[in-house]
């Protein structure tokens, strides 16, 4: 995607590998900063302190941290710490989980003189398959899209939640892709952006992303989302996905729960842009089976902002006195989606539509 006219992506490996940059999305939307990453210090701490974010984003993280480690110590030892390391960052998104055994499972049989070019090539892979991936999401979305134009006057209505936008991924990202190209093949839409609190990343991320694309939108407060529902101003729900079962339970941001009830009573349909490494093959039920990060409760006693004089500063909400919880996730149970949408088509959110798609993954279960 583009900022300021300049083709961008939240993570950028140098030519031939060797380095990586990446976009801290801490300091957007006002002020833009591209950091290095010098180690497996600096990746760990850019997942778990959220310079990046995003499952398909922490992922790709991931594997560029193991191919920083392996420039220093391709050892048995350094691959096992690697991956002890950053496998202890974050326990919700299973991308993570996913590029660590990946980067193990090619990198362990080879000698260690052979780890740290192969670790390169592999964290590029990566990167490249999730843009492949991304795109082909926007595809099937963007058919979704379109029908529903084709039989209203006026603008494609869209809600969504959190960011699931290029910056959660390499690019393209995943409930955005399919309204990226609505934009570009010429689909009148709006969006309404959900704020995303406690940590806001609808209002700093997603808007950020959609100005300078130029889509139309307009943020509100998350608590808003079903009252559109009900007044008829949402004709569609598309969400991402950090972690999803094989019978098509969602884990996502908190929040997206509520937003699928009130989807479910509007009789506003409720979609998850699922790239295939987030589905978690393992598991039957969300509910019981998904770890939930709880993060720390600062989070949501605090909120950062920009201030009149231009200052970025941070600001207590809430009495000295009062505590806060912070469950960072919910899952929002199979029945109340009303389709995933994968790189390989839409189905239904069941362990039958899924195996639908990916016969080889449901078959190994």
């Amino acid at each position: 995607m583009m900022v300021n006219g300049v083709p961008c992506r939240p993570i950028r490996l140098a030519e031939g590998g060797g380095g990586v940059e990446v976009i801290d999305q801490r300091r957007l939307p006002h002020e833009f900063v591209v950091v290095p990453l010098e180690g497996l210090a600096d990746a760990a701490a850019a997942i778990r302190d959220m310079w990046v974010r995003g499952a398909p984003l922490i992922g790709a993280t991931a594997a560029c941290g193991v191919a920083l480690h392996m420039d220093r110590d391709p050892s048995d030892a350094g691959l096992g710490e690697a991956v002890a390391v950053l496998g202890a960052t974050r326990p919700t998104a299973v991308n993570l989980r996913w590029a660590l055994e990946d980067m193990r499972a090619r990198l362990a049989p080879l000698a260690p003189a052979a780890r740290a070019a192969a670790a390169w090539t592999r964290a590029a892979a990566v990167c490249e398959e999730d843009v492949a991936i991304n795109r082909a999401i926007g595809e099937h979305g963007l058919a979704l899209i379109a029908a529903i134009a084709a039989r209203k006057a006026g603008p494609v209505n869209i809600l969504t939640h959190c960011n699931a936008g290029w910056l959660a991924t390499v690019d393209w990202g995943t409930a955005t892709a399919p309204i990226y190209l609505a934009r570009e093949r010429g689909i009148a839409l709006h969006v309404w952006v959900d704020e995303t609190r406690p940590r806001n990343q609808g209002a700093h991320l997603t808007a950020w992303e959609l100005a300078a694309a130029g889509v139309p939108h307009r943020l509100v407060v998350d608590n808003a989302g079903g009252h559109l529902m009900q007044r008829g101003l949402v004709d569609m729900v598309i969400v991402g996905t950090d972690r999803t079962t094989a019978a098509g339970d969602v884990c996502n941001k908190i929040g997206t729960y509520l937003k699928a009830l009130a989807a479910r009573d509007c009789g506003v349909p409720f979609y998850v842009a699922l790239p295939s490494p987030t589905i978690d093959w393992t598991l039957a039920d969300g509910l019981s089976g998904i770890p939930i990060e709880e993060r720390a409760g600062r989070e949501v006693t605090h909120v950062q902002g920009r201030a009149a004089d231009g200052a970025v500063t941070e600001v207590r909400i809430c009495p000295d006195a009062t505590a806060a919880a912070n469950p960072a996730f919910d899952v929002t149970p199979a029945r109340l989606v009303t389709a995933l949408i994968t790189e390989r088509g839409v189905c239904p959110a069941t362990a039958g539509g899924l195996a639908g798609l990916f016969p080889e993954r449901a078959a190994v279960r």
